[in-house]
């Protein structure tokens, strides 16, 4: 058996078998409903009891501007995630969940009609398939196909990582949004620990060092990605925290869109303006941990922030005045927004 196959039969073990409900794991990987952004908390409410139990996840990676769209769910487990997506969406919209663990997708089929009938829908919005993330031609997903695509603490249980952004970038439409919640290490993970089935199944194992992480992005030719959150895991099992040693993780919530971006931070002397039209976020928009977009006022943007805001699904809510006709140089796009970490709307528990 390669080692491919081994971290791939550990996962479905550790998540088909050994866990029985969120309360069985070991760290604080797995995110309370309590701590979830209040926007989230209603649609939440609808989604069924035994779906949330048997649900596993590291924040709550669901952005704005969804009505009509189509969304990809990498990992979707029980469909958590997937059904509250399937009311955001819309009866126009469509959600596609996909999971390679057979007790985790079915127990998120058995609940199609229940939550279509709850939602109010003629038809049902949202499928699930079984299947690999680094490989979701099985799941008949197109190039080109997909506005947004989510995943929940899933992407670090990959032993094919660099797969999994390969299909990612293949099925977005242009302009099109990943946005996931993860967990990142400050350095590689050994191989004893990366090959341990717990660490594994607690998403420690696995976790991505930041900087392999960006370049697994560079690979598939995207060259710029945005922190939306940043927080520390804490480790309480002492059997845990013994095998992890002096290796800090961090639960990250991120973004990035398909587009021609620059490697560093541009400036055309380009300038956006939030109009404050998305619906519950009629102040302000955080597009990530240095940008924060006050209603009606003007911020200065570098070219890549430019292109995320017009080119993507966000454009009919920004105005964004310039171009690319003049360049003055590097764009500085250092700090952090006060407003971000510790915000009661966070995106993340961990």
């Amino acid at each position: 058996m390669t080692e491919t196959q081994t971290i791939t039969k550990n996962v479905k073990e550790y998540y088909g078998e050994v866990l029985e409900t969120k309360d069985d794991l070991k760290t604080n990987a797995c995110c309370l409903a309590e701590a979830m952004p209040e926007r989230l908390k209603p649609y939440l409410k609808n989604v069924h009891d035994e779906i949330q139990e048997k649900f596993y996840g590291c924040g709550s990676p669901i952005p704005f501007v969804l009505e009509g769209a189509t969304v990809l769910d990498l990992g979707c487990g029980t469909g958590r995630d997937a059904y509250m997506l399937s009311q955001m969406v819309g009866e126009k919209g469509k959600v596609i969940g996909v999971d390679m663990t057979e007790n985790q997708i079915s127990v998120a089929k058995k609940y199609v009609n229940y939550h279509t009938e709850k939602f109010g829908y003629s038809q049902a919005n949202v499928e699930f398939h079984k299947g690999f993330i680094e490989d979701l031609s099985s799941a008949g997903i197109n190039d080109n196909s997909v506005d947004l695509v989510v995943s929940n603490c899933v992407i670090n249980l990959s032993p094919q990582k660099e797969k999994v952004f390969e299909e990612i970038f293949r099925v977005l439409k242009p302009g099109g949004e990943l946005f996931f919640s993860d967990v990142f290490a400050d350095r590689r993970i050994p191989a004893e620990l990366a090959n341990d089935s717990v660490l594994l199944g607690e998403c420690l194992g696995g976790a991505m060092y930041s900087e392999d992480f960006r370049r697994m992005l560079r690979y598939v030719g995207c060259l710029d990605y945005r922190v939306v959150k940043d927080n520390p895991l804490e480790i309480h099992d002492p059997d845990i925290h013994n095998k992890v040693g002096m290796i800090q993780f961090s639960s990250k919530s991120i973004r990035t869109f398909k587009s021609d971006f620059e490697d560093i931070c541009e400036n055309f002397g380009q300038v956006a303006y939030y109009l404050g039209t998305m619906k519950d976020a009629p102040h302000e928009f955080v597009l990530d941990d240095h940008h924060v977009f006050k209603t009606g006022l003007p911020e200065p943007v570098c070219g890549n922030s430019a292109k995320m805001l017009s080119e993507s699904r966000y454009g009919k809510h920004f105005r964004v005045d310039g171009d690319f006709s003049t360049h003055y140089g590097a764009f500085d796009c250092s700090g952090s927004h006060p407003a971000i970490n510790g915000s009661d709307d966070s995106e993340f528990c961990c």
